[in-house]
């Protein structure tokens, strides 16, 4: 069970989402402050959230921005 209360989160779509639907990864800043970044599929959003730390989210952006 999370520690965190996601209801109330403002997700924002990442620039590296496809904009016909397809690989829509969403994330918010909500938790800034312990430097937990929580990420989803959009197209879900009320299935399973991955709760990153701040390495992790550098690490999948770094990923993502160069996925070709």
């Amino acid at each position: 069970m999370s520690r965190f209360d996601l209801s109330c989160a403002h997700w924002e779509k990442s620039s590296y989402s496809d904009q016909q639907g397809g690989n829509c990864v969403e994330f918010t800043r909500t938790f800034a402050p312990s430097g937990i970044v929580p990420v989803r599929d959009s197209k879900t959003p009320t299935g399973p959230v991955l709760l990153l730390t701040p390495t992790a989210w550098n690490d999948f952006v770094a990923f993502a921005a160069n996925d070709n």
